[in-house]
């Protein structure tokens, strides 16, 4: 079974921490950087048990959290430190947010810019960078135009709303992911949405839930991949995340030409999900790639890694613009990408925001640099399974980051007759 979504975890847990009473969340991700959240929030005086995939934390209301004795460590993740920046510019007292090596390489001025237009105290390293040191309380709300498209942007500008006088918006011009979104309203927040425009009341009565998080549409994709390269494959995996803007992946992925089928589609909370078949079919690696570039490309971010080792295997390739973004993730993944794809051997064009693909190339196996990134290593074990000799995949432990079985998941489905 795939882990529980990150994206969702880690928005459940937070909104746990400033509600009142106790939520349970079945399923909770695995992955180091949402056990980082539930450190972080143990560390402002939530309660917070963990029992094997369960976590229940004991809400501490809107205005209960409390000072920190020490620092508080998102590790690798960055959406650890700007969601929760939201909430800390909330709070009446002073907190630092500091990260791993990889992180405070990481850009918070996206961030830190509106929490201070809405009245707190954003400190940053010389070049907007961690650590955040946030002294917040007193704040107002505002309109605010996100200049990149960033689900996690948006979703520290709405949390930040909760404690502002008057109402918060913000303007998504690019749809982005809507977990946020859809959680505040499970818990009890009032978000209004108006064409391009999200609004978020202040001073909600958010109540602690029963949850259960949906497994990893983002963890799915390098099986969905997989199955694509090699002949005679067949997954099944059950109970997958289909959120409106993370099925995205699935339509690209069967208007490329993917044997791919749903069943099973229920709803929780919000959030749909169900199982997810993939079949080999070889009319896939005959085509060419749509090309991603613009909304797609934002759709897709977490994805491009790995849709770039299939689109130097379908016939046509694949184009990739309009993801700049992805210089900024853990690592700047163009540049692994493009590294990477021409140790194995690949044709690769590098470009300020994407990169040029060409198909039907013969892959050899080689030395993959990780570069520490979690969504590098899997990829590019993905690129193992089709590439002629041995792939040595250094620093694959960095996978655990977002999946920490990945390696052991892949290894069963080899061994699979």
């Amino acid at each position: 079974m795939l882990p529980g979504d990150k994206s969702i975890s880690h928005r459940y847990a937070m909104l746990a921490a400033i509600a009142r009473g106790s939520s349970e969340i079945r399923h909770y991700a695995s992955s180091q950087d949402c056990h980082s959240t539930l450190g972080c929030l143990g560390a402002l005086g939530v309660g917070v048990e963990v029992r094997g995939d369960t976590v229940t934390v004991h809400g501490r209301g809107l205005h209960g959290l409390k000072a920190p004795d020490g620092v508080l460590d998102a590790g690798n993740s960055g959406t650890t430190m700007r969601l929760l920046s939201g909430i800390l510019a909330g709070q009446q007292f002073e907190s630092t947010m500091t990260g791993d090596a990889s992180l405070s390489r990481r850009p918070m001025a996206r961030v830190a810019q509106p929490l201070r237009l809405m009245g707190a105290s954003v400190e940053t390293r010389s070049g907007e960078l961690p650590p955040l040191k946030i002294r917040g309380g007193n704040l107002k709300g505002i309109r605010y135009e996100l200049p990149v498209a960033s689900a996690q942007v948006k979703s520290c500008v709405l949390l930040a709303g909760l404690y502002g006088e008057g109402a918060t918006a913000v303007r998504d011009k690019i749809p982005t992911r809507d977990h946020t979104e859809i959680a505040l309203r499970d818990f009890g927040a009032v978000v209004r949405c108006h064409g391009s425009w999200i609004e978020v009341e202040p001073e909600p009565k958010l109540q602690g839930r029963s949850l259960e998080v949906p497994g990893d549409l983002s963890g799915a994709a390098f099986f969905l991949v997989a199955a694509a390269l090699v002949p005679g494959s067949e997954i099944t995996m059950p109970r997958v995340g289909l959120n409106r803007r993370r099925r995205e992946l699935l339509d690209y992925l069967q208007t490329a030409g993917m044997d791919i089928r749903v069943e099973n589609e229920t709803d929780h909370a919000g959030e749909p999900r169900g199982d997810l078949r993939v079949r080999y079919s070889s009319g896939l690696l005959s085509r060419c790639l749509p090309d991603i570039g613009g909304s797609v490309a934002a759709s897709l971010i977490d994805e491009i890694p790995v849709l770039a080792i299939l689109g130097s295997q379908t016939a046509g390739g694949v184009e990739i613009s309009g993801a700049r973004e992805l210089r900024v993730k853990e690592c700047d993944r163009i540049a692994a990408l493009a590294a990477n794809l021409g140790a194995l051997g690949a044709q690769v064009e590098e470009k300020p925001d994407g990169l040029v693909i060409p198909g039907g190339q013969r892959l050899r196996g080689a030395d993959i640099d990780t570069r520490g990134d979690h969504r590098i290593a899997m990829a590019f074990g993905v690129a193992g399974l089709v590439a002629d000799g041995e792939t040595r995949v250094h620093g694959a432990e960095c996978a655990s980051v977002s999946f920490p079985d990945f390696w052991e998941a892949l290894a069963r489905l080899q061994a699979r007759p």
